[in-house]
């Protein structure tokens, strides 16, 4: 999620903006005050984390939630005290609550147990399997919502390395930037009432046109 939206949240550590930010910028170790030098700042991080995790997970790895817990202290561990670190605070977005708080630990431990034990690894006979995998636990983990910020990067990065698992190239997400944004989030709301396929649909266009990227 960007600074500046809007959430439901308690007064922990976790749910504090940067002094002189304007609630822009959620506090940090680094004392950035500026939403664009953050951005820049994460995105950096999270482009060695990505190359990190490429390098250390092979094709028959199971992924858990100890891992996904790594990938977001990888990634922010330098930049936020809470990074790794399930949230304490309740999350809402443009009136969507996602799974309360106290929850997480519990439906995390679920999402292990069902969505990563029989989709990770990712190996499958054809392209709609892979689909279907990355679809339901792209989806169900960001249901969860299991940090404070940095969800829907660590659900994306999961689901590069299940492509790649799969044999697919390094996914290109950009069919969700601004134009494509609202689609997502519809897609992932479906996943309330276990519907998958708009998520589905999203997935097949992505790696469509990453297969096509990685061969032009």
């Amino acid at each position: 999620m960007k600074k500046g939206e809007r959430y439901d949240v308690s007064g922990l550590i976790e749910a504090q903006y940067e002094p002189g930010s304007n609630n822009t910028v959620l506090r940090n170790l680094f004392g950035i005050i500026d939403p664009h030098e953050m951005d820049r700042v994460e995105v950096r991080s999270l482009a060695k984390t990505t190359d990190i995790f490429i390098r250390e997970y092979d094709q028959e790895h199971q992924f858990s939630a100890t891992d996904i817990c790594s990938f977001h202290k990888t990634w922010l561990g330098e930049i936020y005290e809470w990074a790794g670190r399930y949230r304490n605070v309740n999350i809402t977005k443009d009136d969507f609550t996602f799974a309360m708080a106290a929850q997480i630990p519990k439906l995390m431990e679920q999402f292990e147990q069902n969505q990563l034990a029989r989709y990770t690894p990712c190996i499958f006979k054809n392209r709609e399997e892979i689909i279907k995998a990355l679809a339901e636990v792209h989806t169900e983990l960001l249901l969860i919502h299991p940090f404070r910020d940095g969800n829907g990067r660590v659900a994306r990065l999961l689901s590069t390395l299940m492509a790649l698992q799969a044999g697919l190239p390094l996914l290109d997400f950009s069919l969700i930037g601004e134009h494509g944004k609202q689609e997502y989030i519809t897609a992932v709301q479906a996943g309330m009432n276990r519907d998958y396929q708009p998520m589905e649909a999203l997935f097949s266009e992505i790696i469509e046109k990453s297969l096509s990227a990685s061969v032009g």
